[in-house]
């Protein structure tokens, strides 16, 4: 097939988008136009800050079958990316345990200095090579063993954000890997997680998937889902890289060796693309992230 659509859900903390691409394998050309959008928030609840996933989803599953209707048999994937940090919690069945807490809520106030007590500083960064800021995956994991949490206790499944998505487009439940590195608890190099530093933190290493990496893909989508859209069960899902700034910063014109780049969205990152993750104690010292 020498031209092909696809479907792109660009899903930022506080805008989301669904993108067509137009793919044309003989002329090396690829176009895309907004199909989609809608808005993202933080929904307050006592003392805590949630995402609206279901929410969200709903919004993807209008967004699938607008494209469907539109491209019908010519739409032959569909890729997601969100932020980074936030995570899921299943159950044994496969269920969502409660919406998950957003990076700005307060649970992870003043944790950080706790969990350098128990696993130093310097080793973090060393297996990770991620800044330090508290509102990192490993701490928000942290404060939830701290406080006993019984969701905890009753996952078998840990998943980011957009490979929470994933799942539910697919049935496959696993971590891609580029979202998986903004946890702080993924070593860049090996390519798995870091379960010295999850154990002595006493958090169960069982709820970790295998850890795949971007372009992969991981079946056709889900049948009940295409049954309920009124799709076609011909299309596949795909892992991109999944955390938005790692695909805004892979379809960047970076030809220059010496280029950096600005990603601006709900954050701005400035930045530069290396062979490999640059950790060593300056960088450390600089709290640069990898």
């Amino acid at each position: 097939m020498d031209r092909y659509i696809i479907l792109g859900f660009d899903l930022g903390a506080s805008s989301c988008r669904a993108m067509i691409g137009f793919v044309d394998e003989k002329e090396k050309k690829v176009s895309v136009e907004e199909l989609y959008r809608f808005p993202n928030f933080m929904i307050r609840l006592g003392n805590s800050l949630y995402w609206d996933v279901l929410r969200i989803w709903h919004e993807m599953k209008q967004a699938i079958k607008l494209a469907y209707r539109r491209y019908g048999e010519k739409l032959v994937s569909i890729g997601v990316d969100t932020w980074g940090i936030d995570f899921a919690l299943l159950d044994e069945t496969g269920e969502l345990l409660g919406n998950p807490h957003t990076y700005r809520d307060p649970r992870t106030e003043n944790i950080m200095e706790e969990v350098f007590s128990i696993v130093p500083k310097d080793k973090i960064y060393e297996r990770t090579g991620i800044q330090f800021i508290r509102i990192n995956t490993l701490f928000q994991i942290y404060s939830m063993v701290k406080a006993k949490d019984p969701k905890l206790r009753i996952a078998k499944t840990f998943l980011m954000i957009p490979d929470l998505f994933n799942y539910w487009l697919s049935g496959v439940a696993v971590a891609e890997y580029t979202e998986a590195t903004t946890s702080q608890f993924l070593d860049p190099g090996s390519k798995k997680w870091c379960f010295d530093i999850l154990e002595a933190l006493g958090v169960p290493t069982n709820i970790f998937p295998e850890v795949i990496e971007p372009g992969t893909k991981l079946g056709k989508i889900e049948a009940r889902l295409a049954s309920e859209l009124g799709i076609s069960r011909d299309i596949n899902i795909v892992a991109p890289a999944t955390h938005d700034t790692a695909s805004a910063i892979a379809a960047g014109p970076m030809i220059d060796e010496d280029a950096g780049y600005i990603s601006s969205g709900t954050w701005s990152l400035v930045g530069v693309e290396l062979p490999k993750p640059l950790i060593n104690r300056k960088a450390m010292e600089y709290n640069y992230t990898n």
